[in-house]
């Protein structure tokens, strides 16, 4: 029996090449994998001696050859390819060991030059998993150092069985199509390709899906490094859900959008149920907390700056599923992790922003341009008679970030500090203000109302008027547009429109 054996990493494999050599397979390498077995004391071949052929093209060409590609793929039970293999002096390899050249590694790294990441794309390796696990029946593949071991235990008591062998050859055409799908990634320039090729290594398996009866699990983009909830360092804490990280990573988009200043978030259910901005850290958070201190309870808070003792102090006070942070100060952490369930994330701070979005849908999916799109109240129209006053153009400029993060309809009233009311998700635009206003209630008097689209009709600025906004954003682009500025003209309420909208489904 022989044995090809090529890897990049050597994880496992002098542990390997001792059990196939101590149980009678002659060991087949190739350049690095051969001189790490042979210092090992093991005798082992060159794949020149197995081809008669030397390796060319600065080893691009080593592998790819009849008596190698025929050694895995005769199948034993043809008589037919028995008598070719035969006739052209090709014997069967029974055991393929390999792992791909780094490329992940090999792009990933600062400043890499495009021609070494292109000498890291590996071809004979791919070829030689592929005629492998394609005849699976016949030869034993390889190509997770993980499987090395107890693979070759069940081999050794005679358990290796066609359903694990067909499990290795399915783990092989899911390793290379993964592989190739990281090179036409790095090589595509289009935004929207003709086809679109992705692929996401598991990070972990979850408690359960969005509900209890539902299994789930978390994939991660394995190169992009953007600011994401799978680069966080989970500090404390129980085990993550499906819900979760919907709702963590719902925080953090928000709290993305505000580089300059310290920012708090609490999220329920993929909504903000308050925002706030501060000074600090702790004014920040009392700001979010008295945005809406009913729906925190059991919600998600993500920060952008280290929590200090004072703010944890505040924070232990409150039943949250996760707390999301650059940092912790020590004794903020020591104070936080005496709540056994409470999840503590680091995630440090990064303003890189994802470029597109992807949703799944029955059948296939979705892919948009993230919605990175910055507005500057200055640079909007003012379309009324009134003028916002300075405060009110921060706020307005606040909120914006804000109100792009809330399903739609959405409506956020709010000050240039903190969120007072959120209306989110409803099958009307009135009927979210009327969420907001109410739940603002006095503290509306003065205060900013930002709308993610245009309105239909002027009964949003009506029902604002009540409650005593005197600013109001929106994109404008109705064919309403006129009665809205002409309500808002009756009311003596300043209206912006800033030409750009925020859907969010």
């Amino acid at each position: 029996m022989r044995a090809l054996i090529s890897v990049s990493d050597k994880t496992n494999l002098i542990e390997l090449a001792t059990e196939l050599h101590n149980n009678g397979v002659e060991l087949i390498s190739t350049g690095g994998t051969q001189k790490a077995i042979a210092d090992a004391g093991l005798l082992v071949k060159n794949i020149s001696e197995i081809t008669g052929f030397p390796e060319i093209l600065d080893g691009r060409v080593k592998t790819l050859h009849p008596k190698v590609h025929g050694g895995l793929l005769g199948k034993s039970n043809e008589a037919s390819h028995q008598q070719q293999m035969k006739e052209n002096d090709i014997e069967r390899i029974d055991f393929v060991v390999v792992n791909l050249y780094p490329f992940k590694q090999t792009i990933s790294k600062p400043n890499v030059s495009f021609e070494e990441c292109i000498e890291n794309i590996d071809i004979g390796g791919p070829s030689m998993l592929r005629s492998a696990a394609k005849n699976f029946e016949d030869v034993v593949v390889l190509c997770d150092a993980n499987d090395y071991l107890p693979t070759i235990q069940l081999w050794k008591n005679k358990e290796l069985t066609h359903e694990h062998r067909k499990n290795l050859a399915a783990k092989v055409f899911r390793h290379t199509a993964s592989y190739d799908a990281l090179i036409a990634s790095y090589l595509t320039e289009e935004t929207f390709p003709e086809k679109l090729t992705l692929t996401f290594e598991k990070q972990q398996d979850l408690r359960y899906g969005e509900n209890p009866h539902q299994q789930a699990a978390f994939y991660k983009n394995p190169i992009v490094n953007e600011y994401s909830i799978a680069n966080a360092k989970q500090l404390h804490g129980k085990e993550l859900s499906y819900n979760n990280i919907q709702d963590a990573n719902a925080a953090i988009q928000i709290v993305n959008e505000f580089n300059n200043e310290i920012c708090a978030v609490a999220i329920k259910h993929s909504n903000p149920c308050g925002v706030g901005v501060g000074a600090n850290v702790l004014e920040a958070f009392t700001n979010c907390y008295n945005a809406d201190s009913t729906s925190i309870f059991g919600g998600i808070v993500a920060i952008n700056a280290e929590v200090d003792l004072q703010t944890a102090a505040l924070l232990s006070n409150i039943f949250l599923e996760i707390i999301i942070a650059p940092s912790y100060s020590n004794d903020a952490f020591e104070l936080l992790r005496k709540k056994k369930n409470i999840r503590l994330l680091q995630l440090e701070n990064n303003a890189t922003k994802s470029k597109l979005t992807v949703s799944n849908v029955a059948g296939g999916l979705l892919v948009q341009q993230a919605d990175n799109e910055q507005v500057n109240m200055k640079d909007c129209k003012v379309v009324t008679q009134a003028q916002p006053t300075f405060e009110s153009i921060e706020a307005a400029n606040f909120l914006w970030k804000v109100v792009k993060h809330v399903k739609s309809n959405a409506i956020i009233v709010g000050n240039n500090k903190m969120t007072l009311g959120v209306g989110a998700g409803q099958m009307n635009r009135v009927g979210s203000a009327k969420i907001a206003l109410e739940q603002a209630g006095e503290l509306s008097k003065g205060a900013v109302l930002v709308s993610d689209a245009f309105f239909p009709m002027r009964d949003t600025v009506d029902l604002a008027a009540k409650y005593g906004i005197t600013t109001i954003v929106q994109t404008g682009g109705s064919i309403k547009d006129e009665e809205a500025i002409a309500a808002a003209n009756e009311h003596n309420i300043a209206m912006i429109f800033t030409g750009v909208r925020h859907f969010k489904h």
